[in-house]
């Protein structure tokens, strides 16, 4: 496709102002990291988002340490790029829940992603509180309470810990994420579908959906900090990242697809008993999603993005905190103690060589929840959130936003701030969260830990998150000792989700009880 000669012209003009300028960028920032970004005329912010890009995360953290925890920041005119970018705890619940209706995802969120437009992950309004409504209904359902718990608990025992006792006895390194990965994957797909798609097994089938969940996470990234009319062009052409998402959106509609089928083979088939109980039960009848197939689609992706994207990512950090301190792992197989005891005296437990600690047994943990929440607090699984305003408003910190700015929430950041959790904010210390004489969590509010959101939209799931980590991570604890490889490079990937970019490698011992 040949281009005009205005078409060049621009191109090199773009060429000329921008190569210089994200030279000096480097340059400027090899030398001094903490250098603030500069608002430039007609390129505004934009070199450093790209300059950058490769570390976001980290990169929006010195930012805003440097700059008292907010920031302002504009892209080339026309392009719409009005950001506002926070960590401070008062804008979080301003935003969140103070003014939270002058302040909704947006939709340009909506458009970014596009794979689960219409369901309550994107809407706003009366659609987003009937959908929200239902998604409660839904999830404190006592039957489906009962198949969740039961289904992380069969998958731990008959799953997760058959795999790490042939790591263990064999020697073999392996990629911890890919394994957490592959269980929450499961873990999130069985109760939402009624049938399992196994990628827990001895075979370690391919990972193709989860695969491309990760690519949507990815590209979304990229979506938000482009001008949206860049990366629409960009979709239009099939070329770039849009080339590859498109590549992703049409093997999650055909795993959506795949699991339907199998469920509807299943019941076929029929077994004898109950009926099993899922998620996909309470939608797929409802003729508001009967004549939307697109609706349907989007609301079970949205379910599985809400479970495996935020719970796969929280363990891999979990397990990578741990392995750093050998006390905190020392104060949490103490906590369990007296439950295995008491499970060896009665002979509760149905394998010699295994402990597995029922979900009820975990509930009440406070040091291994403590241990868990200060790992989101360093490594939240969702690290940005994204708001646009509606009108003209005023941030308890000054700030003054316009109708139509994007406002971005670093949740990275904010657990990285010394005003908002002390000096030693980068260390892993679990004791932070406890109170004086350790028995209970110290109460923290959601405007200051935002891992579970805040206000009207606070996470639905959260008590079945810690149900599912507390029960993978004391059959961990107990059972096995890990050792993190040397030499790796963990980093987190740039996605809209805090994965590691390169994984986790790991080698794991058996302990003798």
């Amino acid at each position: 496709m040949s281009i005009s000669f205005s078409q060049e012209l621009l191109i090199s003009t773009l060429a000329i102002i921008l190569l210089p300028l994200m030279l000096y960028l480097r340059s400027s920032r090899s030398k001094n990291p903490s250098v603030l970004p500069i608002n430039w005329p007609i390129v505004g912010v934009f070199p450093y988002l790209i300059a950058n890009f490769h570390n976001l995360h980290d990169y929006l953290a010195v930012v805003l340490a440097g700059s008292g925890h907010n920031f302002r920041a504009h892209g080339p005119p026309g392009t719409g790029l009005r950001f506002f970018i926070t960590c401070e705890p008062a804008n979080v619940r301003h935003i969140f829940t103070t003014n939270h209706a002058n302040f909704p995802k947006g939709a340009e969120f909506a458009a970014i992603f596009d794979i689960a437009g219409g369901s309550f992950f994107t809407t706003e309004g009366e659609p987003w509180r009937r959908q929200r409504a239902r998604a409660q209904r839904v999830l404190s359902n006592p039957r489906l309470l009962a198949c969740m718990t039961a289904c992380c608990r069969d998958k731990v025992e008959n799953g997760l810990l058959p795999v790490l006792m042939h790591m263990a006895s064999t020697g073999t390194t392996f990629d911890l994420q890919d394994l957490t990965t592959r269980l929450v994957f499961d873990m999130t797909a069985t109760p939402l579908f009624g049938v399992d798609p196994g990628l827990l097994s001895s075979d370690m089938p391919p990972m193709d959906a989860a695969v491309a969940m990760d690519t949507v996470m990815e590209v979304a990234l990229f979506r938000h900090i482009v001008p949206t009319s860049g990366w629409k062009v960009m979709r239009r052409l099939n070329i770039g990242p849009e080339r590859k998402l498109a590549a992703a959106h049409t093997v999650l509609r055909g795993f959506i697809e795949e699991m339907m089928e199998r469920r509807k083979r299943k019941e076929h088939a029929g077994n004898e008993g109950a009926p099993s109980v899922d998620i996909l039960s309470s939608y797929i009848d409802d003729p508001d999603y009967q004549q939307n197939d697109g609706l349907l689609h989007a609301t079970l992706i949205n379910y599985m993005i809400a479970g495996r994207d935020t719970i796969g990512t929280a363990l891999t950090w979990v397990f990578y905190n741990l392995a750093q301190n050998p006390h905190v792992v020392s104060f949490i197989r103490h906590e369990l103690s007296p439950i295995a005891s008491r499970k060896a005296a009665t002979g509760a437990n149905n394998s010699s060589t295994m402990v597995i600690f029922e979900p009820e047994e975990t509930k009440s943990l406070v040091y291994m929840r403590a241990a868990i929440h200060e790992s989101l607090r360093l490594h939240p699984p969702v690290p940005i959130e994204r708001k646009t305003a509606v009108a003209h408003d005023v941030m308890p910190s000054g700030h003054v936003v316009h109708a139509g700015d994007t406002l971005l929430i670093s949740l990275h950041s904010m657990g990285r701030m010394e005003g908002v959790w002390g000096k030693d904010c980068r260390e892993y210390n679990p004791d932070r969260w406890l109170s004086e004489d350790g028995k209970k969590l110290r109460y923290v509010p959601s405007h200051k830990f935002l891992s579970f959101s805040s206000g009207p939209r606070l996470c639905l799931g959260k008590d079945v998150s810690f149900m599912q980590m507390n029960t993978i991570v004391a059959a961990m604890v107990w059972n096995f000792d890990v050792e993190v490889v040397e030499g790796q490079r963990v980093q987190p990937k740039m996605s809209c989700v805090l994965q590691m970019k390169n994984g986790l490698m790991v080698k794991l011992k058996k302990r003798e009880m």
